[in-house]
């Protein structure tokens, strides 16, 4: 076994939470001495791949290099972890070296469960099997959208919580969008297939993305959960809950097959006692601390925080976890709270966007004196054209300035 190194702080991940996180607590005590575990060489702003599947953003514009994203002062462990070790406040790599921490930040991210569907990783990527939740198959969604010219084109959302979960309606409600564009749309069936039991998980949005989809002649099907991929016989089959709970499988064929696959914490996460029964990061829903481990926080994609996955909740999250972070070092109490805050800015059309925001309990809470619910062409600049350099230039710097959102009423 490698001999055994120590860090003051140590950081899981080198995405969008863990390096926020870095450079943050760097700007504040440069002194720190932060080391970040990340095994990917490149960095993806992933709310583009939505875009990059509507054929209006370019793949490589998503990309940086890892080594050019995370904090020059921050040290770069450029390996996965294997398993957590809180008791004794250290983590193990692949190489099996030892990584002890005062403290430790764990936000690795969420992991893609493609095999979770049977058929899927064998028909991914051809015969009209697509799918936005990676960048090698992104473009692929898009030539199958330009290519399309009647059929079938089913879109899917797994019933298990999953990064952004508006991202399967915008790619249907893109390549409706442009198949009406293109008059394709009287020789296509369009069916959005979700093993969720609504829409959307904040009521109040529901009617106007209902409302949406019935514009476009989308088929919604609630409780419908993708289980089997033929991809010789191009095959969809569904499991189907009823009301009573009852089961039953639904095989629908298709020509066009956009796929949101099933997505959990990653192996190393599931398996430690910082997971609860779900498999994700237990953490405090305000502190963003873990409730068994003072010295461990946790947020992003893997934590078990009850709000949606996006980068705008790692947004409001990160500043919480350093201002704590810190606090808990100085031996103060934790003061900073984080009360849920997430937005999905739902594309509904090329030049559109319903900006939904929202906090725990399902409350609405805009940041612009605008209706949530109306489709903006404003907020489409602001997802397509501000975010991203605001993303790469502002917020993966660690500069937290913000601002404030507010209830609905």
């Amino acid at each position: 076994m490698s001999q055994p190194r120590h860090h003051d702080i140590v950081i899981i991940g080198g995405g969008t939470a863990g390096t926020t996180v870095a450079a943050s607590l760097l700007r504040q005590r440069p002194q720190l001495d932060v080391a970040i575990i990340e095994p990917e060489d490149t960095h993806y702003y992933q709310p583009a791949f939505t875009l990059v599947g509507g054929g209006t953003y370019k793949l490589e514009d998503t990309a940086r290099p890892q080594a050019q994203t995370l904090p020059k002062h921050a040290t770069w462990i450029h390996q996965s972890v294997t398993a957590l070790h809180p008791e004794q406040r250290l983590v193990t790599l692949t190489d099996t070296t030892q990584v002890h921490y005062n403290a430790l930040v764990v936000a690795p991210g969420i992991e893609l469960n493609w095999s979770a569907i049977d058929g899927l990783p064998q028909a991914l990527g051809q015969g009209g099997v697509c799918s936005n939740y990676d960048p090698a198959l992104a473009r692929y969604t898009w030539r199958c959208v330009d290519r399309f010219r009647g059929g079938r084109a089913l879109f899917t959302q797994p019933a298990t919580p999953i990064k952004c979960a508006g991202a399967p309606q915008k790619i249907a409600y893109l390549a409706a969008h442009q198949w009406r564009k293109r008059q394709i749309e009287p020789s296509a069936s369009i069916q959005f297939y979700s093993g969720m039991g609504a829409l959307f998980s904040v009521p109040d949005f529901v009617p106007h993305l209902q409302n949406v989809a019935v514009n476009y002649g989308i088929g919604v099907h609630l409780t419908h959960n993708l289980i089997r991929v033929d991809g010789e016989k191009r095959i969809a089959t569904f499991a189907v809950t009823d009301a009573e709970g009852h089961i039953q499988e639904v095989e629908e064929p298709y020509d066009l097959l956009h796929v949101t696959p099933p997505q959990r914490a990653p192996e190393f996460v599931r398996n430690s006692v910082l997971a609860n029964e779900g498999g994700w990061l237990k953490v405090d829903p305000h502190s963003l601390q873990s409730p068994d481990y003072p010295e461990v926080f946790a947020l992003g994609d893997a934590s078990s925080l009850p709000t949606s996955k996006t980068a705008a909740a790692v947004r409001k999250q990160a500043p919480v976890a350093v201002k704590n972070l810190l606090a808990h070092l100085d031996g103060k109490a934790l003061e900073a709270r984080y009360d849920g805050y997430t937005s999905c800015p739902v594309v509904t059309a090329y030049g559109k966007v319903i900006l939904a925001e929202f906090t725990y309990g399902a409350k609405v809470t805009p940041t612009l004196p605008l209706s949530p619910f109306r489709e903006s062409r404003f907020y489409w600049v602001v997802k397509k054209h501000l975010l991203p350099p605001f993303y790469w230039r502002y917020m993966l710097k660690g500069k937290e300035g913000d601002i404030a959102h507010k209830p609905l009423r």
